[in-house]
């Protein structure tokens, strides 16, 4: 089983809905096994959210982080979660 990890995607965005639009800057934290499945994760999230097309997202970098350098605290969370407890 691959083991998850957290990535940290830095990129520009063209967010603005008006007609003079500019490259904003972005920082975004995701967990994924692979560069490549973090980069698609930011797409589908940009994509779904700010209804921004593949096009207007430039991807600068991409590096692991570890868990608790996350600014997500849902990622620092499920960073520490070891199985599921029913009772």
């Amino acid at each position: 089983m691959a083991e998850v990890k957290v990535f940290r995607v830095k990129g520009v965005a063209l967010f603005s809905p008006d007609k003079l639009r500019e490259w904003q800057p972005f920082t975004i934290d995701v967990r994924a096994v692979k560069k490549e499945d973090a980069i698609e994760k930011v797409y589908s999230d940009l994509g779904s959210k700010h209804k921004l097309k593949r096009a207007h997202i430039k991807i600068l970098e991409v590096y692991e982080i570890p868990p608790e350098k996350s600014k997500y605290k849902y990622i620092r969370d499920l960073a520490t979660l070891r199985g599921w407890e029913i009772e």
